[in-house]
This record gives structure tokens, C-alpha cells and sequence, in this order.
């Protein structure tokens, strides 16, 4: 059992390490080329990499033996009372714990300093919300592209009244949409959506088993602005992290020693309530084996240890690169080369986001690979590399995001009343999985140090460099329905062609039907009328 264990371990280890290393090769081939780092902050990046990596396979095979296990006993039971306040009360304590416990958010809210917790639990508070409205339109059959624009509607309203007001807080409420749906939330709540499909969705012509991602990562952004049009974020502001600086390695370890505490602390926060919250609840519902109890605690130790880790490596060594790496790019006399450094860059990290792989494997599940396998990342990676594109460019003219969401979401909200259901609900998870690690962790704080080299102050930051989130959350729920488009009008030709051909068929039986006529002649005959090569060629048909 322990070999076993060990196994799984370094298979994780292995898949951390597709997802984190294309990302530092490039850091490492730009450190040697065009932007040289410090040593002391090159060193801190090599061994903050090497703790990303094993904090990251760590934590994705606790999620495996805990949160995805608890999110399947719990989308399994939430529906066989029929009790709709239950479920929905269930459905929002589930979704405000996933939710305080993800690491994507804990990165981004890190940049709001004192507002951190605040931030958190609005976050928190408006993906359990819109948890709940995920789940009951499972259950009550409501299509997917209604309550897309409702919500984005709503947001729209929101965002347009807050750029007028006080747009310091708009961009980084889109991003809170994209940061929520990361490496523990997405197995945790799909998990939950395909508990509930099974059961109550046999009549839907959607696959419910996407589409919840999609509508969480609404309810975070409408959360932020509300608090924020309400005066709860007149406070905010950008906390940059300090470079590091180190004289000698006993200074760099006695730096990473000090921030573990810290990041226990809130780590413990976020999980510990979860697994009470699942004591309690499988103690009422279908209680589960203490085997398998044992092995979900067990892997809520995995991800304890995975998400010290993983946030320990990322504040202290791994982004502080992406910073410098801003600053020095902005500083260039060809500072536009940024740009497409970014794309390269956004184009490899969607290859690099471990929720991605997790959910190529339900696409591939739910439709039997009738879509391609390569299909899904690589239209996401040519959409976020479009958007990091953009990312950059604002960085460096201060470009108003507002513009590119509203174009970007309304065009993304019509396709969804022309493609297919399936691939709509695809798009806007796509979406919410492509914002996740990498794009917290490198490509923002790279928008940051472009925007500091410009002499921007905290208030342009907050307003030119964050919303790099959004851009990456928002251009795969275009491009996926593009592509839903294609096979949509490549299906319709399909059709056509075989309902031409039956007709065909049918017209020549008709006008051939005579008393002389044997079974075995009409097939030869229809075969030589349907594909006249046969009748040339010389072959033998065999009826």
C-alpha cells in the first residue's frame, strides 16, 4: 500500500513538473538572454520553483483522495432529499469553504494588503451564492445560456457604474472571477455537478456535468462590486511584494522559514472547516467506511503539506520574477517586445494549469471523444495567448479594460445562444480553469513590473496591470464556441449529405422495381447507381 502510495506520489510530482517547468524554462532562457536576474533573486526562484513543484503535486493528489471524494459524496446525497432550502444551504457552506481554501485567491488577494480578509470572504460569499443558483438549475432543467445573460448582464451594469465611480476596484474583481476557479475548487465542485447531473438531469439536452464552474465565477465578480460601489474596498490598495534580497543562503532559508507560519495559519483557515463541515455532514447522511474516511484524511494531510508548499515557493521565489522580469522588459527602449514574450508565455502556460488537464479528462468522459483530444487546450492556449497579448499592451498605454470585457463577454454571451449547449458550458469552464496558477503566479505580477516601469503609482496598478486575470478567464469562452460553431455546421453537412444520399437510394428502388428483379440485383445495382467506380473497377460485389 505504501509502495502504491509512493507511486501516485511521484506521479503527481511528474505532472506538476508538465505543469510548472515550461514556464521556468522560458524564465531561465530569458534570465540568460535578454533580462539577466540578480543571483540572490535567481537563486530564490530555482529553489521557490522546486518547492512549487512538489507543493503542487502534493496538493493535487490530496485533492484527488479528499476533495474530489467529498465533493462526490456530497453532489450525490445533496438531491435525494428533494428538500431545496437543505440543498441550498449545503450547496452555499460548500462553496464558501472551497472557496477560502484556494490558493489562486489566497495569491491575488496578497496584493490587497490589509483589505485581504475582507476581499476573501466577499469572494467566498458570492461564488457560494452563485453555487447554489449552479446546482438548482441542474435541477430544475433551466438552460445554461439564460442565466449567462442574466449574470453577465448584471455585471455589465455593475462594471459600467463602478468605471464611472471608482474604477481602482474594477479590474480586480474580474479577476477574483478567474482566480476562484482553480486547482482545488474545480475537482471539488465538478465533482459535486456530476453527483447531481446523474441523478437529475436525465432529461436535459445540456451536459450538466459542465456549466457549474461557469456560473461560480460570476457571483465573485458581482461580489467584489457590490462591496465595492458600497464603500467596502474604498480602502484598497496595491501591497507590492518586495524583491528579495539576499547576502549569503543562510539569509535566503531564514526568508522562506519565516513566511511558512504565516501561510500555515491561513492554510488551516481554509481547510480545517471543510473537513468538520464533512464530519458533520456524512455523521446526518450516509455515513462513509472508516476506510475510506482515513484515506480522505490522510489526503487532506497532502494537501495541507502541498498548499504550505506551493505558497511558501510562489510568494518567496517565484514571484518576485515575474516583477523583475516586468520592470526590466518595461525599461527597454523596445519595450514592445513584451508582448509578444507574453503570448509565448500565455500560449505555454495553459498547457502548464493542472485544472486544465482535469477538465480535458470530463470533456473527454462526458462525450465519449467525439471531441478530439488535442482540440480543447490547444483553443484555449491560441485564446489566452491573445489575451496575455492584450494584457501587455495595457500594461504598457494604459488601455481601460472596461472596453475589451464588455466586447469580449457580449460577444461570448450571444455565441452561447448559437453554439452548442455542451460546448458553451465547456467555454465558460475553460475559461474559469485556464486563470489559475500560472496566470496568478507569473503572467500578473509580469503585467505588475511592466506597469512599475512606467512610474505608475498603486492606483494606475490596480487600475492598468490587474485585470490580466480577467483578459485569460474571458477569450477561451470565445474561441471553444467558435470551434462549437464549425462542428455544429460540419454536423449539418453530415446530415444533408447522408439524407441526400437515403433519398437518392430510395428514388432509384422505385423507379427500378420490376417483377424480373431479384434482391441480390438491387443491391449490385444500387451500389454501381451510388458509387459508379464499383461498376469500372473490376471487383466482385458480394450481396
Amino acid at each position: 500500500m505504501k509502495h502504491k502510495r509512493l507511486e501516485f506520489i511521484v506521479e503527481k510530482i511528474k505532472e506538476a513538473c508538465a505543469s510548472v517547468w515550461p514556464i521556468a524554462l522560458i524564465i531561465l532562457l530569458l534570465s540568460f538572454t535578454v533580462c539577466p536576474l540578480p543571483n540572490d533573486i535567481f537563486i530564490a526562484f530555482v529553489v521557490g520553483t522546486l518547492m512549487l513543484t512538489v507543493g503542487l503535486g502534493l496538493f493535487s493528489l490530496g485533492a484527488d483522495m479528499s476533495m474530489s471524494r467529498i465533493g462526490s459524496h456530497i453532489g450525490a446525497n445533496l438531491t435525494k432529499s428533494r428538500n431545496i432550502p437543505v440543498i441550498s444551504l449545503i450547496a452555499l457552506i460548500v462553496g464558501v469553504l472551497i472557496t477560502i481554501c484556494e490558493p489562486d485567491l489566497h495569491v491575488l488577494a496578497g496584493y490587497t494588503g490589509e483589505m485581504m480578509l475582507p476581499f476573501i470572504l466577499a469572494v467566498a460569499a458570492g461564488l457560494g451564492v452563485f453555487l447554489v443558483l449552479a446546482v438548482l438549475r441542474i435541477i430544475f432543467n433551466v438552460k445554461m445560456k439564460y442565466i449567462l445573460a442574466v449574470g453577465y448582464g448584471i455585471i455589465l451594469v455593475l462594471s459600467i457604474i463602478a468605471y464611472i465611480i471608482d474604477p481602482k476596484f474594477l479590474a480586480i474583481a474580474f479577476d477574483a472571477g478567474g482566480v476562484t476557479t482553480g486547482a482545488m475548487s474545480v475537482p471539488f465542485v465538478m465533482a459535486i455537478g456530476a453527483g447531481i447531473a446523474a441523478i437529475s438531469s436525465q432529461n436535459s439536452d445540456d451536459d450538466n456535468t459542465f456549466g457549474l464552474m461557469a456560473i461560480c465565477s460570476i457571483g465573485p465578480i458581482i461580489a467584489v462590486l457590490v462591496m465595492g460601489l458600497c464603500g467596502g474596498f474604498a480602502n484598497i490598495a496595491y501591497t507590492p511584494h518586495a524583491l528579495p534580497e539576499f547576502l549569503n543562503s543562510q539569509q535566503m532559508g531564514l526568508a522562506f522559514l519565516a513566511k511558512i507560519p504565516h501561510v500555515i495559519k491561513d492554510v488551516l483557515i481554509g481547510l480545517v472547516p471543510i473537513l468538520v463541515f464533512f464530519l458533520i455532514y456524512q455523521f446526518f447522511t450516509v455515513r462513509v467506511h472508516k476506510k475510506e474516511m482515513t484515506q480522505i484524511f490522510v489526503g487532506a494531510g497532502y494537501t495541507f503539506i502541498g498548499m504550505v508548499l506551493f505558497l511558501v515557493g510562489v510568494n518567496v521565489g517565484f514571484m518576485p520574477v515575474g516583477s523583475y522580469l516586468g520592470e526590466t522588459f518595461g525599461k527597454m527602449e523596445r519595450a514592445w517586445v513584451v508582448i509578444p514574450v507574453g503570448m509565448i508565455i500565455g500560449f505555454c502556460m495553459t498547457y502548464a494549469e493542472p485544472a486544465v488537464g482535469v477538465l480535458e479528462k470530463q470533456v473527454e468522459e462526458a462525450t465519449s471523444g467525439s471531441i478530439p483530444k488535442n482540440i480543447l487546450p490547444l483553443t484555449m492556449a491560441a485564446g489566452v495567448a491573445a489575451s496575455a497579448g492584450i494584457a501587455m499592451m495595457r500594461s504598457l498605454t494604459g488601455a481601460p479594460i472596461l472596453p475589451f470585457l464588455v466586447v469580449g463577454y457580449i460577444a461570448a454571451v450571444a455565441l452561447s445562444f448559437f453554439a452548442p449547449p455542451l460546448f458553451t458550458s465547456i467555454a465558460f469552464d475553460a475559461g474559469g480553469v485556464a486563470s489559475g496558477v500560472m496566470a496568478a503566479t507569473f503572467l500578473l505580477p509580469l503585467s505588475i513590473g511592466v506597469c512599475t516601469a512606467g512610474g505608475a503609482g498603486t492606483d494606475r496598478i490596480m487600475i492598468d496591470a490587474f485585470g490580466t486575470i480577467a483578459l485569460v478567464a474571458m477569450t477561451p469562452t470565445i474561441t471553444i464556441q467558435i470551434v462549437g460553431l464549425t462542428f455544429k455546421a460540419k454536423q449539418r453537412r453530415t446530415e444533408e449529405t447522408d439524407t441526400e444520399l437515403d433519398t437518392t437510394v430510395l428514388e432509384f428502388i422505385e423507379s427500378e422495381t420490376t417483377p424480373s428483379n431479384t434482391p441480390d440485383d438491387y443491391d449490385i445495382e444500387i451500389i454501381e447507381f451510388v458509387i459508379p467506380e464499383y461498376s469500372n473497377s473490376g471487383m466482385t460485389v458480394h450481396p
